[in-house]
C-alpha cells in the first residue's frame, strides 16, 4: 500500500508476518472442509482449527477451547450473543461509548420489549462505575461493554465492572474489538461470562474471521442465531447442543482461521506488553505535538494517561473531512474521518454530528511517521 496508513482501529495493515502465506498455503495445498471427510487433509485442517482455539485460550485466558466459537467478525459475534440471550422483559445496561455493533442490535431488541439503559460517561469517555450500580433493577440480566472506545481511546474499568456484575448476579459481556492484541486480557480476572473478538484489527489477522467465547452457563442460555450442518449428529434435524457445534453451523472461514493462527503465533512471539509500549510511545508523541497546533481539540485521556493507540481530533476552524482528505491527497496519510460507527460516543464527547479525524497507530509505525503527520497537519492548518 502506497502512503502512510493510520487507520488500524478500523482494520490493521500491514498484517502480521506469515498471515498472507498461511492463507495462501491453505487455499493452495489444502482447500478442503473439516468434520466432513475421512482423509488426511481434512484431519490436518481440523488440527489447525483446534490449535487456533487453543491459541485464543492462551491469549485471553479462556478455560475451554471447545467454547471458542468462530464467526466472520465481532459484529456477528455480538448479534449472536445479544439476540440469543435477551428476551422481552429483560433489562440490559451499556455505556454511552458503545459502537453500533452493540447499539444497533440492542435498538432492534428494544422494539421487541428489551429495556436498555445507558450509563453516561464523562467528556473524556470515562465510566463512572457508581452510576452503573444505580441503573441495576430487578429484571436486569446483563451488562455489555466495550473494553475501550474506538473514538477516544479511553479504556473502561472492566475489572471493577466485572466485580459489580458478579455481586449482583448479572451476566457480563465484553467487546474487545479495540483492545485484543494491545492489552493483556484475562477473561477470568475480568469475571466475564462472554467475550467477543475480531481478527482483523489488533490481532493482525485477515478480514472475515472473528469469534466469541461463552462460559458454560451463558452458552446454555444463548439460543443459536444460525442453524444447519455441522458435520456432527447428522441423523437429527436439531442443532447439536454441545460446543462448539451449537454455534458453528455451516462451513467455517478456514482460510481466515489459518491466517489468524499465524497472527496469534506472531503476537505470542512479540509479546502484547511490547506491542502496547510501542503503540503508546507513538500516540503520546502525536498528542504532545498536536497540542501545539492551532485550533485543535484532542479527545479522550490527556497525554501521559493510559489509553489505546488511537487519537481523535476535532479541527475547530476547518472542516474535518477536508483536512482528512488533504492529508491523503497532499501527503499520502490515510486516516478515518466522521462518526466511526459510534454516534453515542460522539454525543458523549461533544463531537456530534461533525465527528473527528482519527489517527490509529500500529506498532509497525515509527516515530518518524508521527513527526511526518504533525508536520503535514501543521502545513494544512
Amino acid at each position: 500500500m502506497n502512503g502512510l496508513y493510520l487507520d488500524n482501529a478500523a482494520t490493521s495493515f500491514p498484517k502480521a508476518p506469515g498471515v498472507a502465506e498461511a492463507v495462501a498455503g491453505f487455499l493452495t495445498n489444502c482447500g478442503c472442509n473439516i468434520n466432513r471427510g475421512l482423509y488426511t487433509a481434512s484431519f490436518e485442517a481440523a488440527n489447525i482449527v483446534y490449535e487456533t482455539r487453543e491459541l485464543l485460550c492462551s491469549l485471553f485466558n479462556f478455560p475451554k477451547p471447545e467454547n471458542v466459537i468462530f464467526t466472520k467478525n465481532i459484529t456477528e459475534s455480538l448479534n449472536v450473543i445479544l439476540k440469543g440471550l435477551l428476551k422481552s422483559g429483560d433489562h440490559v445496561i451499556v455505556s454511552s461509548m458503545e459502537h453500533n455493533a452493540v447499539m444497533r442490535p440492542l435498538a432492534s431488541l428494544a422494539e421487541k420489549g428489551v429495556e436498555v439503559s445507558t450509563v453516561l460517561c464523562n467528556a473524556k469517555g470515562e465510566l463512572p462505575t457508581g452510576d452503573l450500580v444505580l441503573q441495576i433493577k430487578s429484571n436486569t440480566k446483563a451488562v455489555i461493554m466495550t473494553h475501550a472506545s474506538n473514538v477516544s481511546g479511553t479504556i473502561m474499568p472492566l475489572e471493577e465492572v466485572g466485580r459489580l456484575c458478579k455481586a449482583h448476579n448479572l451476566f457480563f459481556i465484553v467487546d474487545c474489538a479495540q483492545t485484543a492484541g494491545f492489552l493483556t486480557i484475562d477473561f477470568l480476572a475480568l469475571k466475564a461470562d462472554g467475550l467477543a473478538f475480531t481478527g482483523h484489527k489488533g490481532l493482525l489477522g485477515p478480514q472475515g474471521i472473528g469469534g466469541f467465547y461463552l462460559n458454560d452457563k451463558l452458552a446454555s442460555l444463548v439460543e443459536p442465531l444460525i442453524e444447519g450442518g455441522t458435520g456432527s449428529a447428522s441423523d437429527s434435524v436439531l442443532q447439536p447442543s454441545y460446543m462448539p457445534d451449537r454455534f458453528e453451523a455451516g462451513t467455517l472461514n478456514l482460510p481466515g482461521i489459518y491466517g489468524l493462527n499465524a497472527s496469534l503465533k506472531y503476537l505470542s512471539t512479540e509479546g502484547i506488553p511490547a506491542i502496547r509500549e510501542k503503540e503508546l510511545s507513538l500516540v503520546q508523541r502525536f498528542m504532545e505535538n498536536a497540542y501545539t497546533l492551532p485550533g485543535i481539540q484532542l479527545l479522550g485521556p490527556d497525554p501521559g494517561q493510559d489509553r489505546t493507540g488511537i487519537a481523535s481530533l476535532n479541527v475547530l476552524n476547518h472542516d474535518n473531512a477536508e483536512v482528512s482528505y488533504e492529508l491523503f491527497k497532499d501527503f499520502g496519510i490515510m486516516t478515518r474521518c466522521g462518526l466511526h460507527c459510534a454516534p453515542a460516543a460522539h454525543q458523549t464527547l461533544g463531537t456530534f454530528p461533525q465527528g473527528t479525524i482519527r489517527f490509529s497507530f500500529s506498532h509497525f509505525n515509527s516515530l518518524q511517521d508521527v513527526d511526518y503527520v504533525i508536520h503535514s497537519l501543521g502545513k494544512i492548518l
